[in-house]
């Protein structure tokens, strides 16, 4: 029997926006791994992550190991990161040899966006090609953040664009004089210059800005330049300018 190595996405931090699939597939796997910060790797007292707290809704806390990434590396591809890369595809490795033949992966929002899972896929193949490597889509923080907030990510002959604003303001303000909807993740540090980009493109007072979503102290709501405790995983939804109903069919 072929061994299966699945990226399920679990969404942005709400339990009950895991797909029935989801689900199933964690409940079915020999071994679910969750990812966790490297740094907490030998504190067992350490507070879970984010997608290790939202599959604890739904399987028992012993059947799920963690593995350790270097979440909070902004470097690049450093050799701190890629350490922490080999040895989960190693770790997930030895689990295919000691005779697991599901495993899956928990992932925050969907394994094929933006996600951790990526990485350690290309470790694992690398090492056990005969591998069969899945996913199971997540509902996305931009989508939760749409639901939310009740803003439509996009209608009609709309475009949609989705980026990281640690990839540099040059993309997000490209994308801001483009007549369809923006949505910028990891805002994180490079607020005040997002919100100054908003500012110069007139489309401030449209915009949301959701911060933990899913969790007990997420914050929905309109862009301010006070955001100064603004966490790593938040998301901005600048919704494409409308003159009303069918206006871009």
């Amino acid at each position: 029997m072929v061994a299966t190595l699945t990226g399920v996405g679990v969404g942005p931090g709400d339990p009950e926006l895991l797909t029935v699939k989801a689900v199933r597939v964690l409940r079915e796997a020999d071994v679910v791994f969750v990812p966790v910060l490297d740094r907490h790797t030998a504190d067992a007292d350490a507070a879970p992550g984010r997608a290790e707290t939202t599959v604890r809704a739904h399987l028992a806390a012993a059947r799920l190991r963690r593995l350790p990434f270097a979440l909070d590396d902004r470097g690049g591809v450093t050799a701190r990161r890629q350490r922490a890369w080999d040895e989960a595809a190693r770790t997930v490795a030895a689990a295919v040899d000691g005779g697991a033949r599901a495993i899956a992966f928990a992932t925050i929002g969907d394994p094929n966006v933006y996600s951790t899972f990526g990485y350690l896929a290309e470790g694992v193949r690398a090492l056990r090609p005969a591998v069969e490597v899945r996913t199971v889509p997540g509902v996305t923080a931009m989508q939760d953040l749409a639901a939310r907030s009740g803003v439509p990510l996009c209608a009609g002959r709309e475009p949609l664009t989705l980026l990281p604003a640690t990839a540099g303001l040059a993309l997000f303000e490209d994308a801001l004089a483009g007549p369809g909807t923006v949505v910028a993740y990891k805002g994180w540090r490079r607020h005040p210059e997002l919100v100054t980009a908003l500012r110069r493109h007139d489309r401030l007072a449209d915009a949301v800005l959701g911060r933990g979503l899913g969790l007990p102290d997420e914050r929905i709501g309109p862009v301010t330049a006070a955001e100064d405790d603004l966490p790593y995983l938040s998301t901005l939804l600048v919704p494409a300018r409308r003159d009303g109903r069918g206006g871009k069919l």
